[in-house]
């Protein structure tokens, strides 16, 4: 199966901690295919940014680190863009958004423990 995770996935995935179970297991199934989003690494360079004092975390680095423990990148298209107009108003975090769109567009599962994006219609996965 292919996984696209969300950013908050991803970021306990590196860190080693506060992953769900349900997720640690999909996450270390060899089975799956594990993705990750421009859109999740563009997030974390705009947190990044902030310079707040809890969030440290380079979107260079990461993405590499992502990269050479064997994650995909799957980029952003204009079909993922608009898609992104049929999805109902529920809030308004363009990246997760994004992530929603891009599952839909290429019929995978967004892998999310994120109680809003589990509100939409389409291949999400509840993690936890």
């Amino acid at each position: 199966m292919k996984l696209l995770l969300d950013t908050h996935l991803l970021l306990w995935a590196a860190a080693g901690s506060g992953l769900p179970d349900s997720a640690t297991a999909l996450i270390s199934d060899p089975d799956n295919i594990l993705l990750f989003s421009p859109a999740s690494i563009w997030e974390i360079a705009i947190k990044a940014g902030l310079a707040k004092a809890d969030f440290a975390v380079d979107a260079a680095v990461f993405r590499r680190e992502l990269l050479d423990s064997g994650y995909e990148e799957l980029p952003i298209t204009g079909a993922h863009a608009a898609t992104i107009a049929t999805l109902p108003n529920l809030h308004r975090d363009p990246f997760d958004r994004m992530l929603i769109a891009q599952a839909i567009v290429e019929g995978i599962s967004l892998l999310t423990a994120d109680s809003m994006i589990l509100q939409y219609p389409g291949p999400i996965i509840a993690a936890g």
